[in-house]
């Protein structure tokens, strides 16, 4: 892929950057899940069940990343990457890192949100 598939505020990463994100999409279900048979394993209260806060929002931020095709960092930094992966270049315009800051602090709070999801449903969760 080339510089020509940036698109400001809709793409900034390619299928290796993307491949990337799904890793730690996986880690994080993986991580989770184990921390919610944890929970069940030592019949954690309700309140230590805040804890799946962290593995839930690394799968998260890995989740919304992959399927946007937009990395928040990058996005930040007004960077984009489509080549191999660490070789990033950077945004030319204002308004283009204008737009890629709004859409990575959008999708910041997807990630957020659903993590808030994940861990309501965990503290709500019946442990035996």
């Amino acid at each position: 892929m080339t510089e020509n598939n940036y698109i400001p505020g809709t793409c900034n990463i390619g299928p290796a950057e993307i491949r990337r994100r799904r890793i730690v999409m996986w880690l994080g279900c993986i991580l989770s899940v184990v921390t919610i048979a944890s929970f069940q394993q030592s019949h954690a209260a309700r309140i230590d069940r805040i804890s799946i806060a962290l593995p839930a929002f690394v799968f998260a931020i890995g989740f919304v990343q992959s399927r946007k095709k937009f990395c928040l960092a990058f996005g930040f930094m007004g960077a984009f990457n489509f080549g191999k992966v660490g070789a990033i270049t950077k945004v030319l315009t204002p308004e283009q890192r204008a737009e890629d800051r709004k859409t990575a602090l959008s999708l910041l709070g997807q990630a957020i949100l659903l993590t808030a999801v994940i861990v309501a449903v965990t503290m709500a969760m019946p442990i035996k």
